[in-house]
């Protein structure tokens, strides 16, 4: 409907309020610019079919956007000296609606960029889009070809991985967000922070045995890691007030990578069997080719699949209560003789 509004001729554009008439009046010629001082040229024509298809076509008048100080019809002068001064403009009139987003941005790495000087950082329509704004989920796609604008050496990465080959297909399947989130997103180069909440991240995945079962994957994958020494001491780092420093163990991307992800039986994959030395060496310094084999992996102990430990476990299974009752049993004993004796 809102698209046949702004589309369509004569009578038909009645519907449309009038000052949302006068300004598609002059602003569909797409060839239309500004010269800034910059000398760079400001677009100042948009698209009425992408506009009316946008989430804002049927919500939103021109001037919820552009007010009076984006522009000066009397005299034909903007007060922007460079097509960056616009792009910042807009970020702070998002603002307006999309608060909540707004202060989450805040608190991301893109802002701290821009808060150091640095321009060239994205900002809300560097993602979104201006006049074509749709939502992110149509296809979910659109976000990691926008993060690709600026990132295209891990866009590159990922495309190649075991998650990225077939995510235009899959929506199981993560795009940027899943991992980086979108307007509050953490420092990747801070590897304490992102590195603690690996675990939490690829569990939302690996942890549902729905979804891990539809791929024949392992359910247990992040039980076996949180059970082990890497995951025991990650969640304990985690749980302590100052988390800043040095990782006390691998998480996930430590021994499976982060963009490049691949299946563990390709032979490119560093948690392969025949690479993990070379990747249990990133963080045990001279380990051999055995050393390896002193982890169980993903791995349940069963009696086919680690033998000795499965049989310690069981030992233990059974002992623990054993002792425990006895000791119970010895106690109420003790206690029954001192009472009857007295």
């Amino acid at each position: 409907m809102a698209a046949a509004l702004f589309l369509a001729a004569g009578p038909a554009r009645a519907g449309i309020p009038a000052e949302q008439d006068d300004c598609l009046g002059c602003h569909t010629d797409q060839s239309e610019t500004f010269t800034l001082p910059s000398g760079e040229k400001l677009p100042l024509g948009i698209s009425q079919e992408a506009f009316a298809k946008s989430v804002h076509g049927a919500t939103l008048r021109c001037t919820d956007c552009h007010s009076d100080k984006s522009s000066d019809h009397a005299t034909g002068k903007l007060p922007y000296q460079t097509r960056r001064d616009a792009t910042k403009a807009y970020f702070e009139a998002c603002r307006g609606c999309h608060f909540a987003n707004y202060t989450k941005g805040l608190d991301g790495v893109h802002f701290a960029i821009l808060k150091k000087g640095n321009e060239k950082v994205a900002m809300c329509v560097d993602c979104h889009g201006a006049h074509d704004i749709a939502k992110a989920s149509a296809p979910r796609t659109r976000i990691a070809n926008h993060c690709a604008k600026c990132h295209q050496k891990e866009a590159g990465i990922y495309a190649q991985s075991v998650h990225g080959r077939t995510s235009d297909l899959n929506a199981d399947l993560p795009v940027c967000n899943d991992c980086h989130r979108a307007h509050d997103q953490s420092d990747p180069r801070d590897g304490t922070d992102l590195g603690l909440r690996t675990p939490i991240l690829c569990g939302r995945c690996h942890g549902d045995a729905t979804l891990m079962k539809k791929y024949r994957l392992s359910t247990s994958i992040m039980t076996s890691y949180l059970n082990d020494f890497h995951g025991m001491s990650a969640t304990i780092q985690r749980g302590e007030k100052h988390q800043h420093g040095e990782r006390l163990a691998a998480v996930c991307t430590d021994c499976h990578g982060v963009h490049d992800i691949q299946k563990a039986s390709d032979p490119n994959s560093t948690a392969m069997s025949a690479n993990l030395q070379k990747t249990c060496a990133k963080c045990h310094k001279g380990a051999d080719t055995s050393f390896p084999k002193a982890w169980l992996s993903h791995f349940e102990p069963s009696s086919e699949k680690a033998p000795l430990v499965w049989g310690v476990q069981l030992f233990y299974k059974f002992m623990i209560p054993f002792m425990v009752l006895g000791l119970l049993l010895q106690i109420a004993l003790h206690l029954w003789r001192t009472i009857v004796n007295r």
